[in-house]
């Protein structure tokens, strides 16, 4: 009576066994992957931070020494100051004329941060009250952006990917739909994830490159907080520059998810056409599936 249990349980112990190799495989791989980033980015960051170091004590002892009636004691508390404000995200360029971080256009660019996880960093609220009500809205707030990215990732997909049923359809149907995603795939990244880079360049005075590294950084959900749109207190924004920013926010990661659930759809639609444009010719009729082709009958060694 015991031996059928036994034999019921060797292929899940096997399954077990087979499951926790590709953990612990999986482990070491993400380790060392953290590991490597690690060693590469010290390499080339911790010399700039040293100089940048250095740099700001020579500054700080040129400042002392064009101004004598300060002591080291009275530049550490005003140094406090700046960095107290800064983190509350008090710009200290500039006077109390700058524009201010909470006003419509800015609390609505702070709350698609929030929703989306990005978290720049540089502004968060400094109330009680607000910081209640923070965790709070985040709490609502974040699952709803998921629902929302799914059901906008979905329905776009349902409106693009008609190549669903391509087999049912004449091949040169089959081209068309094939050339007509691929174009607005193409079309849309331009629109989404190329164009915009591209105009806060221009806005915030970056170089380009800042500008896609923005851009990246704030689609992946990353926000270091380093480059933020809207910040630059000698800028004269329009009243909705930083609203229409957070709309590109949630638009781009929903065109992203997109493109990275069609992109792979794509090309295996592409590699499946040219086989069979490429075997058949470009014929009218229902392409046939390559699944079900007639394979190669093998010859025996004897032959």
């Amino acid at each position: 009576m015991a031996q059928p249990c036994r034999h019921r349980a060797m292929p899940h112990a096997r399954l077990s066994s087979c499951w926790g190799s590709r953990v612990l495989l999986l482990l070491l791989i993400y380790v060392c992957y953290l590991l490597l980033g690690a060693t590469i980015f010290q390499l080339l960051e911790k010399p700039a931070e040293a100089e940048s170091r250095d740099q700001f004590q020579m500054e700080k002892l040129r400042f002392l020494e064009n101004y004598t009636c300060l002591d080291r004691w009275a530049l550490e508390q005003f140094v406090q100051v700046i960095l107290e404000a800064w983190v509350k995200g008090v710009n200290p360029k500039g006077n109390s004329t700058n524009p201010s971080n909470w006003d419509f256009g800015s609390s609505f660019f702070f709350s698609s941060t929030v929703i989306t996880t990005i978290g720049y960093g540089n502004l968060a609220p400094s109330t009680e009250a607000g910081q209640v009500f923070c965790v709070f809205f985040a709490m609502v707030g974040i699952p709803l952006n998921v629902v929302f990215l799914n059901h906008l990732g979905t329905g776009l997909r349902a409106h693009l990917a008609t190549l669903e049923r391509w087999e049912e359809q004449p091949r040169c149907s089959q081209l068309l739909q094939v050339l007509g995603l691929g174009l607005t795939l193409t079309l849309g990244t331009l629109a989404f994830l190329i164009a915009p880079p591209m105009a806060f360049s221009y806005v915030e005075g970056w170089r380009l490159n800042e500008g896609f590294y923005f851009a990246f950084i704030t689609l992946s959900t990353i926000g270091f907080g380093d480059y933020v749109v809207g910040r630059d207190p000698s800028k004269r924004y329009i009243a909705v520059y930083r609203s229409l920013a957070a709309l590109w926010i949630l638009l781009g990661l929903a065109w992203l998810a997109l493109l990275l659930s069609l992109g792979p759809l794509l090309l295996r639609r592409c590699l499946r056409l040219w086989l069979l444009l490429r075997g058949y010719g470009l014929k009218d009729g229902p392409a046939p599936d390559p699944e079900r082709l007639p394979r190669p009958q093998k010859s025996p060694i004897s032959a």
